[in-house]
């Protein structure tokens, strides 16, 4: 019976120390693959719309925004004016700005006349802002600026014989200044001049470019207008399947890719708190809302992420809309309506 017993110890010693054995290699390789593991990539904080137009304002507010997020953000600006102006040689210093040029109504003589009037707009414009800044961002401010008389709103392009209501409402109104109207034009057609070289071809038509929202952030009371091209893209049973109404009826908008650069962004300049200084230079720019980048991740709302839509409301507070729309027939002739 000894010899049995001490048979059975040995087994039992043995298996216990194969079972030892296993334990500690299967911790070391545990251990190991932990260490040889690298860490994950450190994940981007989702961006929001003060990010975005802090990356557009004076340096102050750009340092505030993460790192990552202003990386990514500035991937999807498309600048239609070169942004900073000193990086285009211009000379812009944050204490001041040079003598903003008068806008005739006459043809611009130059693409770099062109830039400066979106860097410094003329005296109107600048008067809105302020106002606008000093009120703390109140859209009565811009209110009080619209001549009260009515415009009512033509048939533009057959709109209303299809039962389409283009404007908010049926009439319109426009500024007491007329270079606050022809400044208005100017954005229009400066953004249809310019966006080819960007990969953005629109028209001034009703069914792709004729309006855009003009709202006062909430930080800061900043003067802005969100423009929305390609309004109605043509019915496609394979690549854009969705119905919008009777304004979408006649479209030959095609749906491809440059849907991505549907909204774009024009900021006046931002005042500081001193009544004859300013804090940063006006801007126009393009938003690449392309699916896999953060404008398209982070600032679009997924139900109107096949439009491509970046909401006005999500800027700050909207005053008005701006339409530029055809009341010409053979002819174009094209007038400013705010609604």
């Amino acid at each position: 019976m000894v010899g049995y017993s001490s048979c059975l110890s040995l087994r039992f010693t043995f298996l216990l120390s194969l079972s030892l054995t296993a334990s500690y290699s299967a911790a070391s390789r545990s251990s190991l693959s932990l260490k040889s593991t690298p860490p994950p990539p450190p994940k981007t904080p989702k961006a929001t719309p003060s990010d975005l137009l802090s990356l557009l304002g004076p340096s102050d507010l750009s340092r505030q925004v993460n790192p990552l997020v202003a990386s990514e953000l500035s991937s999807c600006f498309k600048f239609l004016v070169p942004f900073p102006p000193a990086a285009s040689g211009f000379g812009y210093h944050d204490k001041g700005r040079p003598t903003s040029r008068k806008l005739s109504g006459v043809g611009i003589s130059s693409r770099r006349e062109e830039d400066q009037l979106i860097w410094w707009p003329p005296e109107p414009v600048l008067e809105l802002a302020r106002l606008a800044f000093d009120s703390g961002g109140d859209p009565d401010a811009i209110h009080r600026a619209l001549d009260p008389s009515i415009i009512p709103v033509p048939d533009i392009e057959d709109s209303k014989e299809n039962g389409c209501e283009l404007t908010r409402t049926p009439y319109g109104r426009r500024f007491l200044s007329e270079e606050l109207n022809l400044y208005l034009e100017f954005l229009f057609e400066l953004i249809v001049a310019r966006g080819p070289a960007v990969g953005l071809n629109v028209s001034l038509n009703r069914y792709d470019f004729f309006h855009g929202h003009l709202f006062l952030t909430t930080d800061t009371g900043r003067l802005g207008i969100l423009f929305h091209a390609k309004e109605y893209p043509a019915y496609d049973k394979k690549v854009f399947p969705y119905y919008m109404g009777y304004c979408q009826k006649g479209s030959d908008v095609i749906y491809d890719d440059s849907m991505n650069l549907r909204n774009i962004l024009w900021l006046a300049p931002l005042p500081s708190e001193s009544p004859k200084s300013w804090a940063a230079p006006g801007v126009l720019v393009v938003l690449d809302a392309r699916p896999g980048g953060i404008i398209f991740r982070d600032l679009i709302p997924e139900y109107v992420n096949i439009a491509r839509t970046i909401y006005e409301d999500d800027l700050g507070t909207v005053a008005v809309d701006v339409n530029y729309l055809n009341v010409g027939g053979a002819v174009p002739d094209y007038q400013i309506f705010i609604c």
